[in-house]
């Protein structure tokens, strides 16, 4: 893989110090004639090179002490001592042994008298040095570096090119070393030696003290200069379909997405993430102040990275952070110097949202705050029976819903139902309620859904239940938990499983109607006799939990096992764990870990790397973004028909 290095070390200039007789050494040196040299290096080349790494530690990052660790030769080991001195000439020109080496070392590619150029076409090499010897600032000595074959390849092997290409870029690195573009002086030159040509760049501000260079700085001039020199190679990778980055992204994303579903699917026993969070619960209720955790106290933000890291060792969590990590090592590549060791996933920043999500499920656990477990109902809640529907209503739902039909026809079907709705079919009336509801054919318009429901919920249970929940979404237009209590009522009465269901939700948590867990339990236990599997796992839990109802562990049983048969994954995992123990922990710790196991599948799904942006006719980003907030609004999980959503068609895949 192609690399480009970039060092920027500085002299510091006043007093006895000036940076002159480093521009005359960079702007003097003959070219050095390539005579490979494989003979083993001499001892004095060892020795002088174990000195080297031990004073300067960082020379170890050079391409050329790569070079010669994997073959070391009297060619390699003078590249790699030479390149080193220069990379720390305000150190060693005091240093007498130091001093001698590079007084003997051959000179540069001179253009002219000199190998000197900058912004001018001619540079006085005695103006330059003059100038450096009356200079009381920082003068930085970058140096940047190519592989031989790099080099030879995309023409970087001759002082013009660099010559061009700093002055291309002259702007960008003072931008990056913060000095004004009017203040920036800089001078290169050029040395062709070894397996690594290399330019030196002097550079400074004209006002001594302006000039800084960090970490950043230096990353953003050797991007700059990275894009520029590979550009071609750059555009051929992303072009390259077995090669690209696109592919690689879309290979990537697809694999992490996959993960993500099994961990949002998937039951996790984790005991000693269980334990820990149970831990940190307890400890959380001491702390006063914001619950984030930069707020926290050290031992508890290692108790949270102790969470995670127990996490990251579950092998889907694993594979899913492999894969992301090694998409980020290969893009990355291109500006890599070293080798990149993956960190503990509580320690990769792009994930720190992590440990918030285990601080907010240890509160969970702190406060005994009851979870729902019926993300699935929201895909099978709004089915309409097409038993009762007249056969027109039950074609023109057939087109609409039918993604495969041209979204013309489709538009024409909507319009078509539009006018068998205003006939006084309630079928027709529901669907286009819930088509203004969802949006994605039609625009989301939550004033006509409400009008629609309100029409078909006079006859249909199923619109009952919709406009119950229309009404108490937080659409401030539309919200009314009264009316939407009385409808939800009116659905429960009409014998919908998913009314009681819910109502038995709104009595448990209390968000919309005051806590009564007797009435709570009395609505799941009629949900639950309509065979719904949701209300019979909640109901389990309430029995295990001693909530509403008599704690009664052989209820709890019964009816974990009447849910599993209907197919309620929750309640075998429930079932399993009561037979291993004999004492259980509270539902809440042992979920805690899956709530978790599905919080971290959603990071790791909003992580996923996205592709390139295709051709043809998209959704604007900030309008996709304001339809997700209409939907929320609307009571909608934020992901809530997110497929349907994408391609046109919402809110009709359960009809």
């Amino acid at each position: 893989m192609a690399r480009l290095i970039v060092k920027s070390p500085y002299i510091k200039c006043g007093g006895s110090q000036n940076a002159s007789g480093y521009l005359q050494y960079i702007a003097t040196r003959e070219r050095v004639e390539i005579v490979p040299d494989d003979r083993p290096p001499t001892r004095k080349q060892e020795q002088l090179i174990q000195k080297l790494v031990k004073d300067f530690p960082d020379t170890k990052e050079l391409l050329e002490y790569d070079d010669y660790k994997n073959v070391p030769t009297k060619a390699n080991a003078s590249s790699f001592i030479t390149l080193a001195l220069e990379q720390n000439w305000s150190r060693v020109q005091s240093t007498e042994g130091y001093t001698k080496y590079i007084a003997t070392r051959p000179r540069a590619e001179r253009l002219g008298s000199h190998g000197l150029f900058g912004d001018a076409d001619h540079v006085s090499l005695g103006k330059a040095m003059d100038e450096l010897n009356h200079y009381t600032g920082n003068v930085w000595t970058h140096i940047i570096s190519l592989k031989r074959e790099d080099a030879a390849r995309l023409g970087y092997d001759n002082a013009a090119a660099w010559r061009t290409l700093l002055r291309t870029h002259r702007n960008d690195i003072a931008a990056a070393m913060n000095i004004k573009p009017e203040d920036f002086r800089w001078y290169a030159a050029f040395h062709d030696e070894g397996n690594h040509p290399h330019v030196h760049m002097m550079a400074w501000s004209a006002k001594p003290g302006q000039a800084y260079l960090d970490r950043s700085g230096i990353k953003e001039i050797k991007s700059v200069l990275m894009n520029q020199i590979f550009q071609q190679e750059l555009l051929h990778l992303h072009e390259e379909k077995n090669v690209s980055r696109d592919e690689l992204v879309r290979q990537t994303r697809q694999a992490m997405l996959e993960l993500a579903q099994r961990m949002r699917d998937g039951l996790c026993i984790c005991p000693t993430a269980e334990k820990k969070l149970w831990e940190l619960s307890q400890k959380l209720d001491d702390v006063s102040g914001k619950k984030v955790y930069g707020y926290l106290p050290k031992p508890l933000k290692q108790l949270t990275d102790e969470v995670v890291d127990a996490m990251e060792k579950l092998p889907t969590v694993n594979e899913c952070y492999q894969k992301w990590w090694e998409l980020q090592c290969q893009l990355n590549d291109y500006y890599s110097e070293q080798q990149r060791q993956r960190p503990p996933l509580s320690q990769q920043k792009e994930f720190r949202q992590i440990k918030n999500v285990v601080i907010q499920e240890a509160e969970h656990i702190c406060q005994d705050r009851m979870s729902f477990e019926d993300i699935a109902m929201q895909q099978e809640d709004e089915q309409l029976d097409d038993c009762s529907m007249s056969y027109d209503c039950w074609e023109l739902r057939k087109i609409i819903a039918d993604e495969n039909t041209p979204l013309e026809e489709r538009d024409k079907a909507a319009a078509e139902l539009e006018q068998i709705a205003h006939q006084g079919d309630p079928h027709a009336q529901y669907i286009m309620g819930l088509l203004y509801r969802d949006g994605g054919l039609l625009v989301p318009d939550a004033g006509k859904a409400k009008r629609w429901l309100e029409l078909s919920a006079w006859e249909l249970p199923d619109a009952q239940y919709a406009l119950g929940k229309l009404f108490l979404s937080d659409d401030p237009d539309i919200h009314d938990p009264a009316k939407g209590l009385y409808w939800l009522q009116r659905a429960a009465d009409s014998g919908h499983k998913y009314a009681a269901y819910r109502l038995g939700k709104e009595y448990l948590t209390g968000e919309n109607i005051p806590k009564n867990a007797a009435q709570a339990a009395a609505y799941l236990q009629q949900a639950a006799e309509q065979a719904n599997p949701y209300a019979q796992y909640l109901l389990g839990k309430l029995c295990l939990m001693g909530e509403g109802i008599p704690k009664d562990k052989e209820s709890a049983q019964y009816w974990f096992s009447v849910a599993e048969r209907n197919g309620h994954s929750y309640a075998g995992y429930f079932l399993d764990r009561m037979e291993r123990q004999e004492d259980l922990p509270p539902p809440n710790i042992l979920l805690s870990a899956t709530r978790l196991l599905h919080h971290m599948g959603n990071i790791f799904r909003d992580n996923a790397p996205r592709p390139a942006a295709p051709t043809g006719i998209q959704i604007d980003h900030k309008r996709l973004q304001r339809l997700r907030e209409k939907k929320m609004a609307m009571g909608h999980k934020w992901n809530d028909h997110e497929d349907e959503q994408d391609h046109g068609m919402g809110g009709m895949s359960g009809m």
